[in-house]
């Protein structure tokens, strides 16, 4: 994306392609970023499999059941099952054929930074040669080995997620019956939990998600193997599905992966991917997060170097949006993991949040978002198939009653006809306290624009607005009806008809409301 924007782009990779990499289950938001990137076409012809969504042994009961991502997402009904060594050789080519200067088995070993001039990044070659690059910026997607976050002390390890995964890849394993034959299968068990994702080599890959401590210290005494064929045999659904399977891959093993880097972006660097950030295999996040990353580092980039106070400005933008997403997974499988009642065991003890519980970070705005019915999908199914602390539970539901009666409220006093109308005109919006809208960098089309931004107390890194909800706030700062804005509105958006521009204030001014950013509606 950078080298679109006509950036000089070399990418420095350590390995020779194709390459092993484990992660192959995707989300449907990775869908439209492919599909921006050019390569939707060739992944789309690649044959990997459709996984239409989760079927997963969790929560309340002992058996299996399945969610879709169509319930929640029509625009994206499915997402894919890849082979992480075929399709990140596509991503990887798709970036040659847009004009990267692409180096395999070019190792990166430090960044240089310099205040008086370009960074310079030292690599050893295949061959074994030392060499630098002179760079004006650094991207960092050197993924779990966190290069610039260990080299600048930025990593932070998470105290929640202290897991260690086992991993391999068995031929001749079972499908889930139709229709989920395609779906990633989870399964809890005592110890932890199992993935299951079919793939179109014929092969399925298999992990085992354990206690960090705990499964180190069985590992030593028993071996990598042993412990792997062991953790699937406590899982009865998924051993039954191997159960005339052959390992053929693996086993390998993964710890130490819950974690943040604090910042994520400098003056001349951006950290993306695993590189910035990793929560837990338990949402196929990793992929999402890094691909989302992809995006905004790119058009942050490109801003900087073209504007320098935009650059600036953007820098928060960035790791705010960054955070969010990141955020937003991290208290989802955080609740996820304390909603599983369907084993007794310490590890499970371990992850369940007490009720009174009040560690989850962005409590609030995650409440909010699981309220909205997010598109993820994984919350629906979280709240209808989990044993969930009792006040989380209340906040919900105070939420979505208050936004049912809010959005009623608004229907009724903003829908009335003939002589009510002139009553319309003389209600008061009255803002909620500390809802405003400030100017910062939004993202456009390859690069950040100066736009406005709707903050709120849950949302203080705030949501894209139009100019017209712009001035609809600012002038709602005022105590003024509904028809002195929109008479003001009038003034400043000449180029829109009285009528359109009526519907759309009506329609704003019930959103801003059944949302709370309008706190009331009052009557003259």
């Amino acid at each position: 994306m950078m080298a679109r924007q006509g950036l000089s782009v070399i990418l420095l990779e350590r390995e020779t392609f194709p390459r092993d990499h484990v992660g192959e289950s995707l989300l449907p938001a990775s869908i439209p970023v492919l599909e921006e990137l050019g390569v939707l076409p060739a992944v789309q012809q690649a044959g990997f499999l459709p996984k239409y969504g989760a079927t997963m042994v969790w929560g309340r009961q002992n058996e299996p059941w399945s969610w879709y991502f169509r319930e929640t997402n029509r625009q994206y009904p499915h997402s894919y099952q890849v082979w992480r060594p075929q399709f990140d050789q596509l991503l990887l080519d798709n970036g040659r054929v847009h004009g990267v200067d692409v180096r395999e088995g070019h190792q990166v070993r430090a960044v240089e930074f310099c205040d008086d001039g370009p960074s310079r990044v030292h690599f050893r070659a295949g061959d074994g040669q030392e060499g630098v690059v002179h760079a004006r910026f650094v991207v960092d997607a050197s993924g779990s080995s966190t290069l610039l976050s260990s080299q600048l002390g930025l990593r932070c390890w998470d105290p929640f997620f202290q897991n260690l995964a086992v991993y391999g890849y068995f031929t001749e394993g079972k499908a889930l019956p139709p229709p989920d034959q395609t779906n990633i299968f989870i399964e809890s068990y005592a110890q932890g939990w199992l993935w299951s994702i079919p793939l179109h080599t014929g092969q399925t890959g298999v992990g085992a998600v354990v206690d960090s401590q705990a499964g180190q210290k069985v590992i030593s005494g028993r071996g990598l193997e042993r412990f792997f064929s062991e953790q699937i045999n406590q899982a009865p659904h998924t051993s039954k599905l191997l159960r005339d399977a052959q390992l053929v891959s693996g086993p390998f093993v993964v710890k130490d992966w819950s974690y943040s880097s604090q910042p994520v972006v400098g003056d001349n660097y951006i950290l993306v991917g695993d590189a910035a950030c990793f929560v837990d295999p338990l949402f196929s996040s990793g992929v999402h997060l890094a691909l989302m990353s992809g995006v905004l580092a790119a058009a942050y980039v490109t801003s900087a170097l073209k504007d320098a106070a935009l650059g600036q400005a953007a820098k928060t933008v960035y790791q705010d949006l960054y955070f969010r997403e990141y955020s937003h997974f991290r208290e989802l499988a955080k609740l996820f993991y304390s909603s599983n009642r369907t084993v007794d065991s310490y590890f499970w003890e371990a992850r369940r949040l007490l009720g009174a519980e009040k560690d989850f970070s962005p409590r609030r705005a995650f409440i909010q978002a699981v309220a909205g019915q997010s598109a993820r999908g994984y919350e629906r199914a979280v709240l209808e198939r989990g044993q969930l602390p009792a006040d989380f539970i209340s906040e919900i539901g105070e939420i979505q009653g208050e936004r049912t009666r809010r959005s009623a409220e608004a229907a009724a006093a903003l829908s009335g006809s003939g002589k009510a109308v002139p009553l319309i005109y003389q209600l008061v919006p009255v803002l909620s306290e500390g809802v405003g809208v400030e100017r910062k960098p939004v993202l456009g089309e390859g690069e950040f624009r100066w736009g406005y931004v709707l903050t709120t107390p849950d949302g203080p890194e705030g949501t894209e607005c139009s100019p017209l909800v712009a001035a609809l706030i600012s002038q709602m700062k005022e105590a003024a009806t509904v028809e002195s804005l929109l008479e003001n509105l009038k003034r400043h958006f000449s180029g829109m008809t009285p009528e359109k521009l009526e519907k759309d204030l009506l329609t704003t001014i019930s959103i801003l409301y059944t949302d709370g950013a309008i706190d009331q509606l009052k009557g003259r």
